[in-house]
């Protein structure tokens, strides 16, 4: 076996192509994330906007016809597999769950996926809005609550697609230090989950800089690494030990004009790729460590002037971040066998794999370059 042949190629999966009646409420009706990627435009000189999609054009995730060229076009360039991103916000409130439950219903859509519980409460700012306020809060009501959500999860986890190590769903947590109770949510959902014939959960957290406790939890697989967007906008200390990627921010910032690390920005701040990838300096320095990678980023789409735009990223450069990063994770058999790529479809971030009209499927084919590279 090739020594990194078991390496799984993951691209988080952004469920937001449909209108529902929240975002009808919220924004305008039939919202969904194509609304602000099509009135996006530059807001300086060689500035790429607005980012378009090219052969799956403005889809719509109710067609099922979508999702399976999704998954055609995922699997022809080497991505291994789908992590949704899934909304659950207590009492049995969900939203954007239908792309999902669709494509469980569609055996057509033969790519291998897992969730990533999206914990984290909507706020209006996110969308470019001047105000911070809540559009629908994440609550944790409790045991019973974590019941019905395993019963909802668990057709997906029975499903053949899902992806399983040692006979256990893998499941991302998004935010674990917001969980209240975490001790019964993860032992609770391990008990579910050995009571319908899995050997458990793996669960896996996304990195956030206070993840002492998550090191050393053996109920924690893997930890996916601070993406890059976490660590630049909202000054989160990089899960790396070199601090690297917030100092170079605050250097920015300085530049600016800037003397808090608290910025309300009146423009964007901007980073260019290839300098970014050199200062993130991966080191994969703990065993549960999953390296997460990004092709491009340019949030101007959903939050204009208050945007960050990593600039000047191209599919050579991606490429060669991509390589770098399977380098480092093949010295490390001991760590959990995926990449994490942020992400498949995040179109409003200006994050994606899917083909563009600037530079088709470059993206793609950049991903299977690397993987093709290892597996000779």
């Amino acid at each position: 076996m090739k020594a990194n042949s078991n390496i799984k190629y993951l691209a988080l999966y952004l469920p937001q192509y449909h209108p529902i009646p929240e975002n009808d409420e919220w924004w305008e009706k039939g919202f969904t994330e194509w609304t602000n990627v099509a009135k996006a435009k530059p807001l300086f000189k060689g500035h790429y906007q607005p980012i378009l999609p090219a052969d799956l054009g403005f889809y719509d995730l109710r067609v099922p016809e979508i999702q399976e060229e999704q998954a055609k076009l995922a699997k022809t360039y080497g991505i291994d597999g789908f992590i949704y991103y899934q909304y659950w916000f207590g009492n049995k409130k969900m939203l954007l769950e239908k792309p999902a439950e669709r494509m469980l219903a569609n055996k057509n859509v033969d790519i291998p996926f897992c969730f990533c519980w999206a914990n984290e409460t909507w706020k209006g700012i996110w969308h470019g809005l001047k105000e911070s306020s809540i559009l629908i809060e994440q609550k944790y009501p409790g045991k019973q609550d974590y019941s019905d959500y395993f019963d909802y999860l668990l057709p997906f986890f029975l499903d053949e697609r899902y992806i399983k190590i040692d006979n256990k769903p893998v499941f991302c947590l998004y935010k674990i230090k917001d969980i209240p109770d975490l001790d019964l949510f993860l032992d609770f959902f391990n008990e579910l989950a050995q009571k319908n014939g899995f050997s458990g959960i793996y669960f896996i957290s996304v990195g956030y800089p206070d993840l002492d406790i998550v090191k050393k939890d053996k109920r924690i697989n893997g930890i996916i690494g601070a993406d890059t967007f976490s660590q630049i906008r909202y000054n989160y200390d990089p899960f790396f030990s070199n601090n690297t990627l917030r100092n170079y921010e605050l250097r920015i910032k300085r530049k600016m004009g800037y003397t808090s690390e608290i910025v309300h920005r009146k423009k964007p701040l901007i980073i260019d790729y290839e300098r970014t990838i050199k200062e993130l300096n991966i080191k994969i320095n703990n065993p549960k460590l999953i390296p997460c990678v990004i092709p491009n980023w340019d949030n101007s789409a959903r939050s204009g002037q208050k945007s960050l735009i990593i600039h000047n990223s191209n599919p050579a450069l991606w490429e060669k971040h991509l390589d770098e990063m399977v380098t480092e994770l093949k010295k490390h058999p001991e760590n959990p066998p995926f990449i994490v790529i942020k992400s498949w479809n995040e179109w409003a971030e200006g994050n994606y794999l899917e083909p563009d009209r600037k530079f088709g499927r470059q993206w793609l084919e950049a991903v299977r370059n690397v993987k093709n590279k290892y597996n000779d």
